[in-house]
């Protein structure tokens, strides 16, 4: 049989997961910003480590969109 080749459909699945990784991000980081703010949160550095990981993310993101132009 031919081998299948890649469409644009597989890499708008990617874009997908890699949309959900970051809003995984941002959910976890709402939510230790609640448990800081109840006085829940054992270490408050966590809030800087998820802040740059969303950074992180994002600039990997804004790469990718300057290499498809």
């Amino acid at each position: 049989m031919a081998e299948k080749k890649t469409t644009k459909k597989a890499t708008a699945k990617k874009a997908d997961a890699k949309a959900k990784s970051l809003d995984e991000l941002r959910t976890d980081l709402q939510l230790a910003r609640k448990s800081h703010a109840a006085g829940e949160l054992v270490n408050p550095r966590v809030l800087k480590s998820y802040r740059k990981d969303i950074a992180r993310e994002l600039t990997k993101q804004n790469m990718n969109k300057g290499e498809e132009k």
